[in-house]
């Protein structure tokens, strides 16, 4: 039986929220503040959380932010506020969706059946990319150069991934923005950019050879493999 934890400082939506899971057959827990998030996430190791930004003691972002040090578990942000700088800091620091208040009960469990049904295809395909001295896997969301690991957000981490899955092909900031954030990202190609730099400063910490991260002025980005040259 799957474990969701509901965070929210609001007991109607708890209610509500708490219902519709429980009638998919799930198992609910049910917490008010962002520190209680962090301690029942610890200790109940739930399969999915759904996160209120706006919570005492501790926001949503920053219990994001902390269990994405050491958990890619499925998060869903939950905000009354739908301004575009709350969903891209939402989605940039690691979350996995992002629902605006008020929202539909059905449209939740929507999500978190869709959200599960990618989690389970990429257990079941299991992948490692391996390329010279860099190593990622996909499913556990770990990357590491000569076995020493790379600390990466999400974005960061899928950035690599597709650089990597596919050597010395130029992408576009256009399609690396749909293929890591989607289409319906509010945003600009910027983002990439920024992305990209903090990337590449982590790989480049690590002395490594083989591959490097290479800027097409005016296009975009590709994985260079330099031992093909």
């Amino acid at each position: 039986m799957k474990k969701i934890l509901i965070a929210d400082d609001n007991p109607s939506i708890v209610n509500i929220l708490s219902d519709y899971v429980k009638k998919e057959q799930m198992n609910v827990k049910t917490v008010s503040d962002g520190e209680a998030a962090l301690s029942v996430f610890y200790q109940w190791q739930p399969d999915m959380i759904l996160l209120d930004v706006m919570m005492p003691k501790m926001d949503g972002f920053s219990v994001c932010k902390e269990i994405r040090r050491t958990s890619m578990v499925p998060i869903i942000m939950i905000t009354a506020r739908s301004e575009d700088f709350d969903k891209i800091m939402g989605l940039d620091i690691g979350a996995d969706d992002y629902i605006v208040k008020p929202f539909s009960p059905k449209e939740i469990i929507a999500r978190i059946h869709a959200i599960f049904r990618r989690v389970e295809s990429k257990s079941d395909n299991r992948k490692i990319i391996r390329l010279h001295s860099l190593m990622i896997d996909e499913t556990s969301y770990q990357a590491s150069i000569n076995d020493t690991p790379l600390n990466l957000t999400k974005k960061e981490f899928e950035l690599l991934t597709t650089l990597a899955a596919n050597p010395n092909q130029v992408f576009s900031r256009e399609h690396l923005l749909e293929r890591c954030w989607g289409f319906d990202y509010i945003g600009d190609d910027r983002t990439v950019d920024a992305h990209i730099k903090r990337l590449r400063a982590k790989c480049d910490a690590v002395e490594h050879v083989g591959w490097q991260i290479i800027t097409i002025w005016g296009v975009g980005y590709k994985m260079e493999d330099t031992h093909e040259k």
